[in-house]
């Protein structure tokens, strides 16, 4: 019997139209006192006036912490945690983009265990549970809001750092479509491109095998029965409705099919993990100091070229998903149709073609090939392996605009 899977999500998720309402009644549950973290712009909100009320008419106490910068910068959550210290928080809610629900966790992080974030950069470095943090995201992208990872930035290090924990996955994720209908076309274009990318990466991750330690020792432990299920959803709810929303911001369809997209990707690629699209974003984006989800966006389809002769099954399936099973095609034709979708989608909603059009110079290729092939969490994951020069060309394809060389 070869069967495996493997999952962890939030206790609890809640999705649809006004399921922003029930975060009272879930945050009462959890305690009496509640560190708020979000962004200035969202602070200034009437929904977020709102949903402040709605907390404290159920005697819960808040602190609100509204200097979230994107991103996440490690001495940031320093001063968020200084100051809601003599609070005491029994819980912290995150409201608005990723960044904001890093800084949740990495707020309760802190609070519950003390130290400092670079103490825990890495994988299972978390010793025990942390105070509930609840996820209300307001953009769909980086399912930040079911995963078990939190990303920011480390002004000693050139390249964003991460902390992985089953420990850091949010109790609850409350997820309300009509909190993303004022999202900007371009960061709709850029978040959802990102989901779509997790969701990619996560069904075409290696499969790892059935080792009983592998889920106990890694938090990305490669595609599963189960992570399949919640990618190809993504990838047909994605594939359907991200134009739609990025065109049309009030189409209320679209938008739930993108959130929706975006926490089901969240849910495959916490534990599937992501692969080579990532492994070059991160040098490519503290390069460029370009957004994340941009940068991979630009180099999934290159990916999925250089990926194809060892993922022709799962290609043709992501072609399917895609509305793609035109009478006649073979598996091959799907999966190659099925990444010509992917590009003409990006290129739709204004994502760059070329990591020369993202900024990256001629002069940093070989460095930024150098320290992609060394992220070794997301290099094992990619479903064809590469060594350096493999990964050198693969960079200098994407910077050429070279699609068919990206498969060499």
């Amino acid at each position: 019997m070869t069967l495996f899977a493997a999952l962890r999500l939030p206790q609890e998720i809640l999705f649809g139209k006004g399921q922003r309402h029930a975060l009272a009644t879930v945050a009462a549950r959890l305690g009496r006192r509640a560190l708020v973290c979000t962004d200035e712009r969202f602070a200034a909100t009437s929904v977020f006036a709102e949903l402040v009320s709605a907390l404290e008419a159920a005697s819960v106490a808040v602190l609100i912490y509204d200097g979230v910068q994107p991103d996440v910068p490690a001495d940031s959550v320093s001063v968020c945690v200084e100051d809601a210290r003599t609070f005491d928080p029994e819980m912290v809610i995150g409201i608005g983009g990723g960044s904001c629900l890093d800084m949740a966790k990495c707020a309760a992080l802190l609070l519950t265990h003390g130290g400092q974030l670079k103490d825990y950069y890495g994988e299972y470095k978390v010793p025990s549970p942390i105070i509930p943090v609840l996820a209300v995201p307001t953009t769909a992208g980086t399912g930040s809001e079911v995963t078990p990872v939190a990303v920011i930035s480390d002004s000693e290090r050139t390249l964003k750092v991460g902390i992985s924990s089953p420990y850091l996955i949010a109790t609850a994720a409350i997820c309300d479509p009509e909190l993303t209908m004022t999202c900007p076309p371009g960061l709709t274009a850029v978040a959802g491109a990102d989901a779509l990318t997790h969701a990619i990466e996560a069904f075409t991750a290696a499969r790892r095998g059935v080792d009983h330690s592998l889920a106990q020792k890694h938090v990305f432990i490669g595609k599963s029965a189960l992570t399949d299920h919640f990618a190809l959803l993504a990838i047909k709810l994605l594939g359907r409705s991200l134009e739609k929303a990025c065109k049309d911001g009030s189409d209320e369809d679209a938008r739930a099919d993108v959130m929706m997209g975006a926490l089901a990707a969240g849910c495959a690629f916490g534990t599937a993990g992501t692969a080579a699209a990532h492994a070059v974003q991160y040098p490519a984006g503290a390069l460029t100091h370009t957004a994340h989800g941009l940068g991979v966006a630009t180099m999934m389809p290159y990916v999925m070229n250089y990926n194809l002769s060892a993922s022709v099954t799962e290609m043709s399936q992501i072609g399917a998903a895609l509305g793609l099973g035109t009478p006649g095609l073979d598996e091959r034709q799907l999966a190659v149709a099925a990444i010509e979708k992917i590009r003409r989608l990006f290129a739709a909603i204004g994502i760059t073609a070329t990591l020369a059009d993202l900024g990256l110079a001629a002069d940093k290729l070989d460095w930024t090939a150098e320290q992609a092939f060394n992220i070794d969490r997301l290099i094992k994951n990619n479903p064809r392996p590469f060594d350096l020069d493999a990964m050198k060309r693969l960079v200098k394809a994407a910077y050429d605009g070279n699609f068919a060389a990206s498969a060499m």
